[in-house]
């Protein structure tokens, strides 16, 4: 785009890049494949053909500026997927792991009611999005307002059976936190 600087082409291109590979990829005729993975080259020839012009180059700097690691790629560096955050059903193929005692999430006051009641779902994702440390949540939780850090009590979740996954990024993830394994807030 004519007066569009490299980095605000980037930033633009990993949004798309994130609804098309964690909610949308029907939308440029790709299908995710096991584990979500898609052919790189099939990725940027669907986008190209959509009017999306997507290089390599592009998708290398993407991969190595992208702070949040939102796609992960094969280790022969063919095949790319989203690390998390999807809202189409996917098996990530993630091994169920043993949580730290304590994770945190970061949400806004307006959505506390809620949270308090049922507590956290995936809204619309496949997974509740758990951060390791509070000053990721404050990140998260800021996105949407002025951040609220919930403290959850992992560890006593995963005794009482909840299981928990790892994404490629770090991000924690879980189907469910019921209102009772919700410790705090700051």
């Amino acid at each position: 785009m004519l007066g569009e600087s490299v980095p605000d082409r980037w930033k633009k291109l990993s949004k798309y890049l994130s609804y098309v590979l964690r909610h949308g990829p029907a939308s440029i005729g790709l299908v995710l494949g096991d584990g979500g993975w898609v052919r790189v080259d099939d990725l940027l020839a669907r986008a190209a053909q959509t009017g999306r012009r997507i290089t390599r180059e592009d998708l290398e700097m993407i991969l190595q500026r992208s702070g949040k690691q939102r796609f992960a790629l094969s280790g022969d560096g063919t095949l790319i997927r989203a690390s998390q955050g999807h809202s189409v059903v996917v098996d990530l193929r993630l091994p169920p792991v043993v949580p730290p005692e304590v994770l945190y999430h970061g949400t806004v006051a307006r959505s506390l009611p809620a949270i308090r009641a049922e507590g956290l779902r995936p809204m619309g994702r496949q997974h509740v999005h758990l951060s390791l440390d509070r000053e990721t949540a404050v990140v998260v939780g800021g996105r949407r307002g002025v951040p609220i850090v919930l403290e959850i009590s992992a560890g006593a979740m995963h005794r009482d059976g909840h299981v928990f996954y790892r994404a490629d990024n770090g991000v924690w993830l879980t189907e469910h936190v019921p209102p009772a394994f919700i410790a705090g807030q700051s």
